[in-house]
């Protein structure tokens, strides 16, 4: 093991996780601060609600590439050791959640998180999708498909790297970054219990705190 490689890719995982692609995107097509609408998140739901679906979809595919290209850059560029590819996958997490060139300010980990459940292995990508677009499309919470969602792809992934159908170190990219995401849902959590979370669809009042991203 080497803690130069691990420093190497957290570093490099955290910056990639730091490009604020929603920020962005959203000055761009509307010339707004999508942080100071809807949930204040930089994620694709909320730039769904302030520049439109095709702006959105362009920032979940760019949010999905962080953690994607971070791992791939540790496995196959550099050839680093299982235990580095999770740790850039998850500071790739972090970054996106907590983007230095953001103000810290970004998203909740779902796109991103989703992205690296693909690359570590495909099949707990696809039970996360199964899992959370359906929920999603039948009960318009964007929040309660993505927990469900990564909830699921995280303990796939888990049981997947316990049984050694993958490398057992990428089990800590599921043990560490589904709380992650679960955290940073917590108000939606809140207003899921109480009936006030807003659903897919509906307009982004400034500071309105619903929504997922």
């Amino acid at each position: 093991m080497s803690a130069v490689d691990y420093v190497i890719f957290i570093a490099v995982g955290y910056v990639i996780g730091s490009v604020p692609f929603g920020l962005l995107a959203a000055r761009f097509a509307s010339g707004v601060d999508v942080r100071e609408h809807g949930s204040g998140k930089t994620g694709m739901t909320n730039v769904i609600r302030t520049s439109g679906r095709k702006v959105g979809a362009a920032v979940l595919l760019l949010d999905m590439s962080k953690a994607v290209v971070a791992i791939a850059l540790a496995r196959y560029a550099y050839g680093a050791e299982p235990g580095v590819h999770a740790a850039a996958g998850l500071a790739a997490l972090v970054g996106h959640n907590f983007p230095a060139f953001a103000g810290f300010r970004g998203g909740r980990g779902i796109a991103s998180g989703w992205g690296g459940l693909f690359i570590f292995t495909p099949w707990s990508g696809l039970i996360a999708t199964a899992v959370g677009i359906p929920l999603v499309a039948i009960t318009r919470y964007v929040s309660l498909g993505s927990i469900a969602g990564a909830t699921a792809g995280s303990v796939s992934l888990i049981v997947f790297a316990a049984v050694g159908f993958v490398e057992t170190e990428y089990m800590w990219y599921g043990i560490v970054g589904a709380p992650l995401v679960l955290v940073r849902h917590h108000d939606n959590v809140a207003r899921l219990i109480r009936g006030t979370e807003r659903k897919l669809g509906a307009g982004a009042a400034s500071g309105d705190g619903g929504g997922a991203e």
